[in-house]
Order: structure tokens, then C-alpha cells, then sequence
């Protein structure tokens, strides 16, 4: 019932996601400065967050982060998990995850991605949110993100409509406060949600300046 894309370029790394599901960006993404990203979805585990990230800050790989989370959860056949470290990434998707559901990850010379959805209209959802993250690289994380959910979500993203979608992006000193936060918005219950969240980006670009 959701896509995402994980992200990094350079030390900035984030998390854009959609959904037919109510206030996704509480459930979904989750990223910590200088350590990595990831999105817990499908039958989601909030908990794999913090349990994710803090693998990675100790120095596990993105695919070690994962398969040390799964491996001790009865309900991982029902979960989908991407994750994106320094220099590791890894997409999960459980066997009883509800079709379409799959997942991709790769790296390019900005760093890595990991895409994955489920209950998706289509391969073709996941397989364009890649080519559009490879093709954007010109772009800064925030934007690059949402770009290759929007192009997600124009693939006929989740088969049963939209609800919410979700931006959180860090990067070591940005931010409003110097925090880290590059962008934290949220659209957690709209008829055209994935592009509510490209305006909610420009708003945000304009107040804020782009990353």
C-alpha cells in the first residue's frame, strides 16, 4: 500500500514516500545525520527504525542492518524495508508482502538508493522512481527524492489511490536551526497527496532557500 525511495548524496540522506494510507510520514521514513535512512512499510515495524540506525552508526552494512532486524521477526514475510548507509544499501521484501510488491537498491557516483513499494500498480512504479533518481543527480536530495516519487506515483504508484506522502531528509549542519533537519513535511491526508508534497517542497524552498 506505499512506495518509497531512500536516498543519499553526500552526506545528505532522506527518505520521500506515498501511500493510500492517512498520515504515512509518522510511520514510514526515518533518517539520523552522518549514519544513514531507511523506510519500514508494508505491514510496517516502527521499531525497525531506531533498531536500523542504530546498526549502522555501529558500523554494520546497510544488508547486514537488515537481515540482523528480519531474522529475529516472526512478521518479516509481511514487511518491506529499504535501507541506505555511508557506503551500503539494501531493499527488503517479505514473501507474503501483497502484490505487486518488490524493491531495488543501487548506488551511482552521488551514493546509494533503495526503492521499494507494495500493493503497487506495477514493476513499472519502482523501475521508474530508479531511472528518474539516476537520471536527476544534478539535483540536491530533497528535490531528487520527491522527483523520483512523483515519477512513481505518474507509473500508477499505489493500485488503490492516494492519502499521504511524506519528505525527511538530514545533512550535518542544515536546517533551520543548524539541527541537521534539510526537510521534514508532511501530507498526511489528501486526494492528490505525492504532489501536494512537490508544492509543500517549493513552499518550503522559498521560505527556507533550496538545500
Amino acid at each position: 500500500m506505499t512506495f518509497s525511495v531512500v536516498g543519499q548524496v553526500g552526506d545528505a540522506f532522506g527518505v520521500a514516500v506515498a501511500s493510500r494510507f492517512i498520515a504515512v510520514g509518522a510511520v514510514v521514513p526515518a533518517a539520523r545525520v552522518g549514519v544513514g535512512a531507511c523506510a519500514t512499510q508494508a505491514m510496517a515495524k516502527v521499531s525497525y527504525k531506531q533498531d536500523v540506525l542504530d546498526l549502522l552508526a555501529s558500523g554494520a552494512t546497510a544488508t547486514e542492518a537488515v537481515h540482523a532486524v528480519t531474522s529475529v521477526d516472526e512478521g518479516a514475510a509481511h514487511r518491506q524495508l529499504g535501507v541506505v548507509a555511508l557506503h551500503s544499501q539494501a531493499s527488503h521484501t517479505g514473501s507474503e508482502c501483497l502484490s505487486w510488491a518488490g524493491g531495488l537498491s543501487g548506488r551511482d557516483s552521488t551514493g546509494g538508493f533503495a526503492i521499494q513499494g507494495n500493493i503497487l500498480a506495477g514493476s513499472d512504479v519502482v523501475e521508474r522512481m530508479r531511472d528518474t533518481w539516476l537520471a536527476r543527480a544534478d539535483l540536491p536530495l530533497p528535490r531528487r527524492l520527491v522527483e523520483a516519487l512523483l515519477a512513481g506515483d505518474s507509473a500508477g504508484g499505489d493500485s488503490r489511490g492516494r492519502q499521504g506522502a511524506a519528505l525527511y531528509a538530514v545533512a550535518p549542519g542544515s536546517g533551520y536551526d543548524g539541527s541537521g533537519v534539510l526537510a521534514d513535511l508532511r501530507v498526511d491526508d489528501h486526494p492528490d497527496a505525492p504532489r501536494e508534497l512537490a508544492r509543500l517542497l517549493d513552499e518550503n524552498e522559498l521560505v527556507f532557500g533550496a538545500s
